[in-house]
C-alpha cells in the first residue's frame, strides 16, 4: 500500500507550481526548462523530478487546481448569496469582487491559463477547457439573472466577454501596489455594469 503524501509535500507542491507559474510568464513555457524552475526555487532538478514527472505535468495540475480554484468561486458566491440572501445584481457583484480578489494573487497563475493551455496533451487540454467554458457559462447565467431586460440569449456572449475582457486582463496593467487597488478596480467594474447595463 502507497503511503500517504505528507502536508510537507503538498505545501511544497504549491510552492513549486507558484515558482513555475513565474518561470512560465517571465520567459514562456517553451522557453521554460525543468532546470530553471528549480534554480529559481533553490533546488535541484532531481529534486525537482520527485514532484513533477515532467514539465507538462507541472503544467497541467497548476492549470487543474487554478480552473477548479475559479469554479469554487462561483460556488462560494452562490452560497454567500443565499446565505446573506442577496438579489440577483448584489450576487454578480460579489462574484466580481471574488475573482478580482482571487486575480491580486495568481496573475502568473491566470497568465499560464491563457496562454499556456495550448500545450497540454489533447484530454488534459480539454478538460481544462471546459473547466473554462463551465466558468464563462456561470458567468452568463449570473449576468442574464442580473440584468434579465438587458442580457438576452442574442446578446449574452458578448456581455459576459465584455464583462470578462474588464476583469480578465488586469495582470498586464494592475498592480496591487499601484495607484488603485484590485477592491477598488472591482468597485469601478460594479459602478460600471449598473450604470451600462441598468
Amino acid at each position: 500500500m502507497a503511503r500517504p503524501k505528507s502536508a510537507h509535500h503538498e505545501l511544497r507542491r504549491e510552492e513549486i507550481l507558484d515558482i513555475a507559474a513565474q518561470c512560465f510568464a517571465s520567459r514562456s513555457y517553451p522557453a521554460a526548462s525543468m532546470q530553471d524552475i528549480a534554480a529559481a526555487g533553490g533546488t535541484s532538478k532531481a529534486r525537482l523530478y520527485h514532484y513533477y514527472g515532467s514539465k507538462e505535468a507541472l503544467l497541467f495540475d497548476l492549470l487543474d487546481r487554478y480552473t477548479q480554484r475559479l469554479l469554487a468561486l462561483i460556488g462560494e458566491a452562490e452560497a454567500t448569496a443565499q446565505r446573506r440572501n442577496l438579489d440577483d445584481r448584489a450576487a454578480l457583484h460579489e462574484l466580481v469582487r471574488a475573482f478580482l480578489t482571487e486575480y491580486e494573487t495568481s496573475a502568473t497563475r491566470h497568465v499560464a491559463l491563457l496562454h499556456d493551455t495550448q500545450f497540454l496533451g489533447e484530454a488534459q487540454r480539454e478538460l481544462i477547457l471546459n473547466r473554462q467554458r463551465d466558468v464563462v457559462s456561470a458567468m452568463t447565467r449570473f449576468l442574464r439573472r442580473a440584468y434579465p431586460q438587458r442580457v438576452t440569449p442574442a446578446n449574452q456572449t458578448a456581455v459576459t466577454m465584455m464583462l470578462f475582457g474588464m476583469i480578465n486582463w488586469t495582470f498586464t496593467w494592475l498592480r496591487p501596489d499601484g495607484a488603485m487597488s484590485y477592491a477598488a478596480f472591482a468597485e469601478e467594474v460594479i459602478h460600471l455594469l449598473e450604470r451600462g447595463l441598468a
